[in-house]
């Protein structure tokens, strides 16, 4: 079954209280406002969602949480890796029986799998569930994917796309290529977003985009209206927050940002980084210097 997911897709968030419990309600009140704001699906339980270290029992609860707050609304990409294998097939079966409209997955962690070992890997996924499947492709998980073995995954039936986590573009434009313009590419880096749109993807998934949602989804709507130098004038704008966040870390930044912006996102699973009260104020205050957070139009 392939499927085609469109526009812009924030990889959410995943508020874990001082308990390790999951803040359903703080999640549904981010889903609610990022509706709103234009989001056109989610991703769950990614990088961003902290997945990877998290337990089989609070992710699945993390994902029947999204689930039952989007209520069909937009759809819903589940990152169902684990270190266990038997585990992601679990992660994985769970999310088609909550109602997830497709599952991703990095490749197999850590050790120098061979191409055959990773096809392999993403068949027996595959085969496990009928909804579509996604591949993560993060040259943090595996060095490198090429094209030509992306797109011989794609052979299999229910292999839909991949998210893009790369930066190389070049090598984004050779798999669109060699699979004939077929397979769903889903730009990861949000630095990169118009030039990955214009090297061809279809959608973008990002971090960021859980507060700075807006700008994203103008992004997208004055690349598809052939507006160039518009949408690059706010990529150059959200890419000065980006750089800035990278520099304190990712995920603790999105979270620091998002409870700036009134939203209970709680710490970053440990070891990162949390922020102490003197940090977040000079955080803010040096968001503020850039511009953020941005008017909405």
């Amino acid at each position: 079954m392939k499927k085609i997911f469109k526009g812009i897709m924030p990889a959410l968030l995943t508020p874990i209280c001082e308990d390790g419990s999951i803040n359903e309600d703080a999640a549904a009140q981010l889903i609610e406002e990022l509706i709103r704001q234009g989001a056109d699906g989610f991703y769950v339980l990614g990088g961003t969602g902290e997945g990877l270290i998290l337990e089989r029992d609070k992710r699945e609860q993390m994902c029947e949480a999204a689930v039952r707050c989007v209520n069909g609304r937009v759809p819903i990409i589940n990152h169902i890796a684990a270190m266990l294998f038997d585990d992601a097939v679990a992660l994985a079966r769970h999310s088609e029986k909550t109602g997830c409209d497709a599952i991703a997955a990095v490749p197999p962690l850590f050790f120098a799998y061979s191409e055959d070992d990773i096809f392999k890997y993403y068949k027996k996924l595959a085969d496990s569930v009928s909804i579509p499947v996604i591949i993560y492709y993060h040259p943090g998980a595996q060095k490198h994917m090429s094209a030509e073995l992306i797109a011989k995954i794609f052979q299999i039936d229910n292999v839909t796309g991949v998210k893009w986590s790369s930066n190389d573009l070049f090598e984004m434009m050779k798999l669109k290529d060699i699979t004939n313009g077929e397979m769903n590419i889903i730009n990861g880096p949000d630095e990169l977003l118009l030039e990955g749109l214009a090297a061809g993807a279809d959608a973008g998934i990002g971090s960021t985009y859980n507060v700075m949602l807006p700008e994203f989804v103008k992004i997208y709507k004055l690349f598809q209206e052939g507006r160039m130098e518009e949408a690059m004038r706010v990529q150059i704008k959200i890419n000065r927050v980006i750089e800035f966040m990278i520099k304190n870390g990712v995920i603790p930044s999105v979270k620091c940002a998002a409870e700036i912006l009134g939203f209970e996102a709680e710490k970053a699973v440990f070891p990162q980084r949390s922020f102490s009260g003197d940090e977040k104020a000079a955080f803010r205050e040096e968001l503020n210097k850039l511009g953020w957070p941005f008017r909405e139009e």
